[in-house]
């Protein structure tokens, strides 16, 4: 996507320093296109950011699945993955690779057939009480960055927008099975 030259600015600004600059003199829709373009650049390096922290293969979203079963307990494969907001083509993939790691084993559904149940394994049970809260924490440091006030706000406004998000999914769900014959 190109950007306009007020946009590419404060994405630029962004990328040089702490402060990106203020958006407030621009009109509404290049003020939406500096914030897809900020968004862009910051969900980017978060993912780099929390890559570069994962231990033993352990990325952020396995420490997600290992921390859902900890506390929850087993769980069909499926249900994890909303859970998770992870495809069924990566929840596949991640469950494979903790198998790998002998974190967690699959075990069929004892009523319905068509599901698997992932749960942790004895040495998956041992990681997450022993080594869950401190990877977790390694990730979060991040955010030492932000006052509390700051914290809040934007825990709050990534609230909204995922809310935002998943209400524009299912109009767009409900819109396409209408047109759908």
């Amino acid at each position: 996507m190109e950007l306009d030259p007020a946009s590419q600015q404060v994405a630029d600004e962004g990328c040089q320093g702490a402060d990106p600059g203020s958006i407030e003199g621009l009109g509404e829709t290049e003020r939406r296109r500096a914030l897809v373009a900020q968004t862009a650049l910051f969900a980017a390096a978060f993912l780099r950011w929390t890559d570069g922290r994962s231990c033993g293969g352990l990325t952020y979203t396995r420490l997600r699945l290992l921390e859902a079963l900890h506390c929850g307990g087993p769980a069909i494969m499926r249900e994890l993955g909303v859970q998770l907001g992870v495809s069924p083509r990566n929840m596949t993939a991640m469950v494979d690779a903790l198998e790998d790691a002998h974190l967690v084993v699959r075990r069929p559904h004892p009523t319905d057939r068509r599901a698997t149940l992932v749960e942790l394994s004895p040495a998956g049970a041992l990681e997450a009480e022993q080594a869950l809260a401190p990877r977790l924490d390694a990730v979060a440091e991040l955010f030492e960055v932000l006052s509390p006030g700051e914290q809040q706000q934007f825990f709050t406004a990534l609230s909204r927008l995922g809310a935002a998000i998943a209400a524009r999914q299912e109009v767009s769900a409900g819109h396409a099975s209408r047109v759908s014959p």
